[in-house]
C-alpha cells in the first residue's frame, strides 16, 4: 500500500493528478489549470514532484496485482 503520509492534498487528489499526467500526456502546467478549474489550488511544480515521487509505486502496485490476478486465474 501506497502511503500518502505527511501530504497536504487527500489521497484522491493526488492519485486524479497523477493519473490525468500520465493518460493524457499534458504539461504540468496545463494540469495546474485543470486542477484549478476543479477546485484544487496546486501548484505545477507540486504537480511534478508527485508524479515522481507516485507513478513508479503506483505502478508497481498495479503490476503486482495484475501478476496475482494472473496466478489466481491460472491456478484455478
Amino acid at each position: 500500500m501506497i502511503s500518502f503520509k505527511g501530504e497536504r492534498f487527500p489521497k484522491d487528489i493526488i492519485l486524479y493528478a497523477v493519473f490525468f499526467y500520465v493518460c493524457y500526456g499534458v504539461s504540468y502546467r496545463d494540469l495546474e489549470e485543470i486542477m484549478e478549474e476543479r477546485g484544487v489550488k496546486v501548484d505545477h511544480s507540486t504537480l511534478y514532484r508527485w508524479v515522481i515521487d507516485y507513478f513508479p509505486l503506483i505502478a508497481a502496485e498495479a503490476k503486482k496485482m495484475q501478476m496475482y490476478r494472473c496466478d489466481v486465474l491460472a491456478n484455478g
